[in-house]
């Protein structure tokens, strides 16, 4: 099982900032120490082609981003310094994300540790996000077959508004956003399935919920294939989320999604999305139990 990643690109931040980039090195050393991945698993595609990229984002958008010259209200809203890196970045876990959809399509699942990042709009960055990963990788799936029906399951503690918003007259694609209702962003998008959590929500309702929501709308559309953002900022414990989930919660929600998927046949692209837990060791143990799960179910 072949897992996709950024390693070369990785922006100075300010000490204390709220993004913990780190997370994503931290999470393949552990997977590389426990043995569950080995070396030659590991993918690093480098820099996705920019006719991918265009086909979401606008031409003046990525012109001004890769010139790093985006309107300073722009940058205040993407919420990372706007560097050579962080542009690089940006544009190599796109192509990740891309990369793993392939590999779902050839084997039924593709896993890239790192990616998510679902508040880029068309035309604008927000909340850590420059580029839109998930929706570059639903625009590259549906001009490998025509009519192939993607399904952005969206389980992240934010709504995926730049999702919503760049799929909104899209047919093809169908956005599902679970999130907790009084959290970021403040001004919500339409999500063609949105479902809002109350705060503090914790696993029994929670897991419930997700199940029925997910049938129901698996059935109503049939997608060919799932595009999973499995954020871990659910967790109780999150500086940014605001539910109550426990890590065994969590797990338990990835094992339902993938074993859906796999007793399906229904190809799926796992990312990990967001993550902000106040224990550094909890957030990477809770992005590494998405890919045990991976690993438990598929190998």
């Amino acid at each position: 099982m072949p897992l996709t990643y950024t390693g070369q690109y990785y922006p100075s931040l300010p000490e204390n900032h709220r993004f913990p980039i780190a997370k994503y090195a931290l999470v393949r050393e552990q997977l590389l120490y426990e043995g569950l991945v080995q070396p030659e698993q590991l993918l690093d595609p480098g820099l996705c082609p920019e006719e991918h990229i265009v086909r979401i984002h606008t031409y003046q958008y990525w012109e001004q981003a890769k010139a790093l010259s985006l309107p300073p209200k722009a940058v205040r809203e993407l919420g990372l310094p706007l560097v050579t890196e962080t542009v690089l970045r940006a544009q190599n876990s796109v192509h990740c994300t891309l990369i793993s959809s392939r590999h779902a399509l050839q084997s039924g699942i593709g896993i890239h540790l790192g990616g998510g990042t679902h508040h880029a709009f068309a035309g604008r960055p927000e909340g850590f996000c420059l580029l839109n990963d998930l929706a570059v990788a639903a625009a590259w799936l549906q001009q490998q077959e025509a009519g192939m029906r993607v399904l952005i399951l969206d389980l992240d503690v934010h709504q995926g508004n730049g999702t919503a918003s760049i799929f909104r007259e899209e047919p093809g694609v169908f956005t599902f956003s679970m999130h907790c209702k009084n959290n970021y962003p403040l001004r919500k998008e339409q999500s063609d399935r949105d479902v809002e959590l109350p705060v503090g929500m914790a696993d029994a309702a929670y897991l419930q919920l997700l199940e029925q929501q997910m049938l129901d709308v698996v059935q109503q559309f049939r997608p060919h294939i799932v595009l999973y953002q499995a954020g871990v900022d659910v967790l109780a414990g999150d500086r940014l989320g605001r539910l109550s989930l426990s890590k065994e919660g969590c797990r338990q929600r990835d094992r339902l999604v993938l074993r859906y998927c796999r007793d399906n046949r229904l190809p799926v692209v796992v990312t990990l999305g967001g993550g902000y837990h106040s224990s550094l060791s909890e957030l990477i143990d809770a992005h590494c139990n998405t890919v045990r799960t991976a690993f438990q179910l598929y190998e």
